[in-house]
């Protein structure tokens, strides 16, 4: 279980690190306007993001 769990944040780091490596110019947008965002927006893009990881999830775990 532990083995599985350190696999997840290996693979999130990996992924996070993507944006700002290879296109540093539209991260750095993407944040600017992210902090546009009111709290309410904030909330429901939260939701979403994690929704359709447990929707993955299910999908490749069953």
């Amino acid at each position: 279980m532990f083995n599985d769990l350190w696999a997840a944040l290996a693979l999130m780091l990996i992924f996070e690190g993507m944006m700002p490596f290879l296109n540093p110019e539209l991260w750095r947008k993407l944040l600017r306007s992210a902090l546009e965002l009111d709290n309410r927006q904030l909330h429901w893009f939260g939701f979403f993001i994690m929704a359709t990881g447990l929707l993955l999830l299910y999908l490749v775990r069953y």
